[in-house]
């Protein structure tokens, strides 16, 4: 389980963040002495900080730099200070992400994950099966029984996904977290859009309800009929 450090003043937004993240199965701890900032980041050894930049104390430029000095772990900004100048500079101090208030929690969360795929790159699996379905990692195909099809960049992250928590009901959140692309705005109509072309692309297999929709909730991927 990842640990999150929560360096943010804003209680109401702290606590909020962290209810979140919690949901989400990660360990999640808060600073509220702000007079130690140094010492819990030392003592707590997170995977990723979130660090706020307008603090009672100094501003988390000061902390970043100082912790970039002794800790490698990746950190996230969190700042009212849209200026792009401040973006920069935040990135030149070793910010891994800035995110500017106010923010969508969903897309915190899609951002946090991405920084910790980056931060601790886990070996994938060279395939993927569920039902006759399989997932080609290697070339980026989909296999159907004796039949391949092309599959898009954002059809692959999707399918990779629904193939890796088959049967499982995933948000949107979730889904979005795996179209993230730093270099491309990702929101929910692009979701929604990929999803369709994906089970369109399905359907063209006679796999029709592979993909159902639990509404207000997210998606479920079950091909055991497959």
């Amino acid at each position: 389980m990842d640990k999150i450090l929560i360096i943010e003043d804003d209680l109401k937004l702290q606590k909020y963040i962290a209810d979140y993240l919690r949901a989400y199965n990660f360990e999640v701890e808060t600073v509220t002495d702000f007079s130690r900032i140094l010492a819990q980041a030392e003592e707590s050894r997170p995977q990723l900080i979130l660090l706020d930049i307008n603090l009672p104390t100094l501003d988390g430029f000061y902390y970043l730099k100082v912790l970039r000095k002794s800790m490698q772990v990746p950190v996230i900004i969190l700042s009212a200070r849209s200026d792009e100048s401040e973006q920069i500079r935040g990135m030149e101090y070793g910010a891994d992400d800035y995110v500017t208030k106010p923010f969508r929690i969903g897309i915190l969360l899609a951002k946090i994950n991405a920084v910790l795929r980056r931060a601790y790159p886990q070996a994938e699996e060279s395939s993927y099966k569920a039902g006759s379905l399989k997932l080609l990692m290697d070339t980026m195909k989909l296999q159907y029984k004796d039949q391949v099809m092309e599959l898009s960049k954002n059809e692959f992250r999707l399918m990779q996904i629904f193939m890796k928590k088959s049967g499982e009901i995933l948000s949107r959140e979730e889904l979005l977290e795996a179209l993230w692309d730093e270099q491309t705005f990702v929101d929910d109509n692009t979701l929604t859009v990929n999803i369709t072309r994906v089970k369109k692309k399905l359907g063209q297999y006679g796999l029709h309800q592979v993909i159902t929709t639990k509404r207000g909730v997210g998606y479920v991927f079950d091909p055991a009929d497959s």
